[in-house]
């Protein structure tokens, strides 16, 4: 099981690291967890395709609309990405998580800390009332992550992968169900007091 893990915001050094995990792969390829299909993409479009993601969501950030990427470190190696995103945060208080993680680094616990740790974010920090997910029928693993945090499924949808109709699982997971799960592990944040303004969120902390 992982034990320590760290999420936080990339230098342009770290993504060139996180390309490398890209490369060695996320999924299977016969399967695609993901709505849009980046993955499918061959070298060199596939790095480019991640190197704009990262710097949009840099370039496009504002309290009404935000994409919150961080890569997650374990032992001193990035492994993955935990994102939160939000439209319209300072009114709805509500805000999706998503996640990759290397293949290397699969099937460790990894996923569900590193979920735990966006979620207490997410609570904590930017004051949601609610912090959404979802995951597509065939992706168990995802699934797993989801409602061992505690979200409870909240209906289905319908999107297209790869051409085809696929059927989602939605989750939810609201302030109070986090509060009644609490559990005794130790998520630090740093940093989060000289940014609140950039979700639209009054200072101080609280």
């Amino acid at each position: 099981m992982a034990t320590s893990l760290e999420l936080r915001k990339p230098t342009d050094p770290d993504l060139a690291e996180l390309v490398d995990v890209v490369r060695a792969g996320i999924h299977d390829p016969q399967t695609m967890p993901f709505t849009t299909a980046w993955t499918d993409a061959e070298s060199p479009e596939l790095e480019r395709r991640v190197l704009k993601y990262w710097w949009r969501c840099r370039s496009e950030f504002t309290p009404q609309q935000w994409d919150l990427p961080f890569v997650v470190v374990s032992e001193g190696t990035i492994v993955g990405v935990q994102s939160l995103a939000a439209s319209n945060f300072p009114t709805l208080r509500t805000a999706e998580t998503g996640s990759w993680l290397g293949l290397d680094h699969q099937g460790a616990g990894i996923g569900k800390e590193m979920r735990r740790a966006i979620v207490s974010f997410a609570f904590e920090c930017l004051d949601a009332l609610a912090v959404t997910s979802a995951a597509y029928m065939d992706n168990r693993a995802s699934q797993q992550v989801s409602l061992a945090t505690g979200y409870e499924p909240n209906g289905t949808v319908f999107e297209e992968r790869r051409g085809e109709r696929a059927e989602q699982i939605r989750y939810i997971l609201t302030r109070q169900r986090w509060s009644e799960l609490q559990t005794n592990a130790e998520i630090h944040i740093e940093g989060m007091e000289a940014c609140r303004d950039m979700f639209g969120l009054a200072n101080p902390l609280g």
